[in-house]
């Protein structure tokens, strides 16, 4: 069976265990081994059949259909994990080079603009936790995460399980913003959509939490709702002071 086979074939398998082995998270390896299908398919064979020259022709061929650099950068850090780590020929990889990737300016929200894009939100679990995400500087993947025992009302700080780098730490919580999540709590558990111990935020099933996409897709609504005309995104909200004590306690002032 070739690498692109819809079966799982002795090389993706071997593929995946060099995964695991390193602890990749499960969004890595699948935009790792999706890079890899996708050179077998512009290669038409295996993988492990390649060439230098191919792997040369496959980077002209992602620059001549306007690949961007960062995804361009993707699929090269992944070709050069299967060839290094799977296939023990790095030697493969010489004639492909990561390319420098534009910096831009981030896009930032004002606090007018924060408060309009949290008030828009479409119902009280997602104006809570894009509160979440600004007063304590979370991630979405971080802030859908968040279980309610993760509260800390005594310490005032939010336990941030295996975030970015997969580390544990611990977030600010404001006085303002624990009340907010005091009200959704409340709120959820009037309305039985929160388990006990469960997720802060549940899905439409409460034994599963609120999916990132869901969270993009109300931040973007509520952009829309609240006529921002800046791209904005959950990411977005974490753009500003770095030091989450700063931002916490702009929080309290702004909110109250």
């Amino acid at each position: 069976m070739t690498f692109f086979d819809p079966g799982v074939s002795p090389l993706r398998r071997r593929m995946v265990d060099d995964m695991r082995m390193r602890r990749f998270a499960p969004k890595t390896q699948s935009g790792y081994l999706r890079a890899v299908r996708q050179f077998a398919r512009f290669l038409g064979r295996s993988p492990d059949t390649a060439a230098v020259e191919d792997l040369r022709y496959y980077q002209l061929h992602l620059v001549d259909h306007g690949t961007s650099p960062t995804s361009l950068n993707a699929a090269i850090s992944a070709l050069k994990f299967f060839f290094d780590v799977t296939l023990g020929k790095p030697e493969l990889m010489a004639r492909m080079q990561p390319v420098r990737v534009p910096r831009k300016l981030p896009v930032v929200l004002s606090p007018e603009e924060v408060r309009r894009l949290i008030a828009a939100a479409g119902n009280l679990k997602h104006q809570t936790a894009l509160s979440v995400a600004y007063g304590a500087g979370l991630r979405a993947s971080e802030v859908v995460a968040l279980k309610v025992s993760d509260i800390d009302s005594q310490r005032m700080t939010l336990r941030i399980e295996q975030g970015k780098g997969r580390k544990d730490r611990y977030a600010m919580l404001s006085p303002v913003l624990l009340e907010r999540l005091r009200l959704w709590w409340r709120v959820a558990r009037a309305q039985g959509t929160m388990l006990d111990g469960g997720w802060l935020f549940p899905g439409m099933d409460p034994v599963d939490p609120l999916s990132t996409r869901e969270l993009n897709r109300a931040v973007h609504a509520a952009a829309e709702a609240a006529q921002i005309g800046k791209r904005v995104s959950p990411h977005t909200l974490r753009r500003f002071e770095s030091k989450t004590a700063v931002r916490s306690l702009r929080m309290s002032r702004e909110f109250s």
